[in-house]
């Protein structure tokens, strides 16, 4: 080919872009944890508490659930409707939960035992809607980072194709700091913004508490939104003494700049 011959301009497709995009400026967060029975609910619900306090409509995402019981004829997991009671705006289940699933187990298990294959369509389109009746939405994610939902797609595929800030919740325990640690080089490696994390005290008298978290301050690239203890209640109003929120992207009423990928 010379100089002299014709350019033919060539289409590049574009990548899909995250769903978060396109989507007003407003708060919304992943939340992922350490490990499964971590904190994550009780932080979520938690943030919808402090942000249903700013006079903002706030809404739970639980995207896969697994382990549901009937109820007044309806499938509930706990989790999900505690994320459903700390917020303020009325969703319908289908949207908030898309995969509602009944055995306790890893979710992939789980939906190959009701004939259910996890896929992100249709969890991309009910954030969406969410996102765009809301002022705030916080998306909780399911076990750790890097669960299986089904072949060729984890949490982590989840929260990339979302596109939001993570928030990452560390439950207090012996081999905390490495849990962590990989957790964080996950949601980095992944091109996301870890905007912040909590430490969650999962035992009363956890042997050097306070040099876990003084190691894991020194080391994650993120600010500690708060150590929340062992709490003989474990309600969301009770978790949010213990936590500051102001610091994420979008938060209302705080002068953080705007999350931009």
């Amino acid at each position: 080919m010379s100089l002299n011959d014709p350019v033919l301009a060539i289409e590049i497709e574009p990548a899909p872009a995250p769903a978060a995009a396109g989507i007003p400026h407003r708060f919304a967060c992943f939340v992922t944890g350490t490990d499964t029975e971590i904190g994550k609910t009780l932080t979520s619900a938690a943030m919808l508490h402090a942000l249903v306090q700013t006079g903002v409509r706030a809404c739970g995402m639980k995207p896969v659930a697994a382990g549901a019981e009937l109820r007044d004829g309806a499938w509930h997991n706990d989790d999900a409707d505690r994320l459903t009671e700390a917020g303020n705006v009325g969703m319908l289940a289908t949207l908030t939960t898309p995969y509602l699933l009944r055995e306790a187990a890893a979710p992939h298990i789980a939906a190959e035992l009701e004939g259910v294959s996890i896929e992100s369509v249709p969890i991309l389109a009910a954030y969406t809607e969410i996102a765009a009746a809301c002022d705030a939405v916080v998306v909780e994610g399911v076990g750790g980072f890097r669960v299986p939902l089904s072949a060729g797609f984890d949490t982590a595929d989840l929260a990339q194709q979302l596109g939001l800030p993570v928030v990452l919740v560390v439950g207090l325990r012996l081999g905390c700091i490495s849990h962590a640690l990989l957790t964080v080089e996950a949601v980095v490696a992944r091109g996301l913004v870890l905007a912040g994390w909590v430490a969650n005290e999962l035992q009363d008298d956890m042997n050097f508490a306070d040099e876990n978290i003084e190691a894991l301050v020194e080391r994650i690239p993120a600010p500690l939104l708060g150590r929340v203890p062992r709490l003989a209640q474990p309600t969301a109003a009770a978790a949010a003494e213990y936590l500051n929120f102001s610091c994420l992207p979008n938060w209302p009423g705080s002068h953080t700049p705007t999350f931009e990928r």
